[in-house]
């Protein structure tokens, strides 16, 4: 069935799964593996063209001329769905919320760049608020006579999901071992979380999904990840088996939504410098974070391999200047 849910292509898949030995050692664990999801190739790249592939097979077929979504200002998102909006010909509209900016950098930038008009809720990110502020425009277009296809904050849906779905039949395919592994990736819409756990479930059942929140409660996370299976799970015909307390998610890792924590910025660092391995303060970072805290507490098993799932968000990392610009070491030569 999964072969069967129409998709348009976006993706330069399958991306590489490659290893990462110094920063292994310098963690103490085995065998690291880096799923680099940041380079699906598309607009800068990110897990969530996987998603997007199914969405605008949707979008095409209801033959939408306008798209909106909403989320926060540095929504990767809400850039790649801009992107995609673009590229077969749609007007595109979004509704992003957060702390007032002065300058228009990270995914911003590019969210201009693609000619996406925006409306901006000033210190509001509030799931609710942007989700209702998005329906109003969708209605005020369609007065207008237009068709409004609206994503919701993060692409978060069954459909959607699917994407990971199909990802976790690729990873199977790259892996050269049968023994378990231990796949760890950030948690924001719980969008990918969905896909990666039910495609684990068929296509790597050994597996052990360990999810790091960015943002929510571990409890809101299992809750809604459950909801998204339920979904997939309708659209493939499959039953639905997965129960909400095997879900394994850690929540306090992210603090406060978008803002880094030190031991973020730490393991950003880190990567950088181990393995030329680019992460974001607000979703990637912390996982790492998350991931470099759970080996030294010895919550996932050093001798088994590590998959850590690089789901993108690259343009995010040009906003934080402030973070690291005091890392430099440059002389002025006259």
């Amino acid at each position: 069935m999964l072969d069967q849910i129409p998709r348009v292509s976006l993706a330069a898949l399958p991306t590489p799964l490659i290893e990462a030995p110094r920063l292994a050692e310098d963690l103490g664990v085995r065998k690291l593996l880096l799923k680099r999801d940041d380079l699906t190739g598309f607009a800068a790249g990110g897990t969530k063209v996987r998603k997007l592939e199914y969405d605008f097979a949707e979008v095409l077929a209801q033959q939408c001329d306008v798209v909106l979504t909403a989320g926060g200002v540095q929504s990767n998102h809400a850039r790649l769905t801009a992107a995609a909006a673009r590229k077969f010909g749609l007007d595109i509209k979004l509704v992003l919320g957060g702390p007032p900016f002065s300058s228009f950098e990270g995914n911003l930038l590019l969210d201009v760049m693609f000619g996406a008009e925006i409306r901006f809720l000033p210190d509001d990110d509030e799931n609710d608020h942007l989700t209702s502020a998005m329906g109003a425009w969708a209605r005020e277009l369609e007065q207008e006579g237009r068709t409004a296809y609206q994503s919701p904050i993060g692409g978060s849906t069954g459909l959607s999901a699917l994407g990971c779905v199909a990802e976790m039949r690729e990873l199977a395919a790259q892996l050269d071992t049968d023994e378990p592994l231990q796949i760890i990736l950030p948690v924001g819409s719980c969008g990918t979380y969905a896909g990666i756990v039910l495609g684990a479930r068929m296509f790597l059942p050994g597996a052990r999904i360990v999810g790091i929140s960015v943002s929510r409660t571990s409890a809101a996370i299992r809750h809604r990840t459950r909801e998204i299976i339920g979904e997939s799970c309708a659209l493939l015909g499959l039953p639905d088996r997965i129960d909400e307390a095997a879900l394994e998610t850690y929540d306090e890792y992210c603090h406060v939504y978008g803002i880094p924590t030190e031991e973020c910025r730490d393991a950003i660092i880190r990567c950088a410098r181990a393995e030329g391995l680019l992460l974001d303060p607000i979703y990637t970072g912390k996982a790492m974070a998350g991931l470099i805290d759970l080996v030294a507490r010895k919550k996932l098993d050093q001798d088994l391999p590590i998959v850590f799932l690089h789901t993108g968000g690259l343009p995010v990392l040009f906003s934080f200047e402030s973070e690291f610009a005091n890392l430099a070491r440059c002389t002025i030569v006259s």
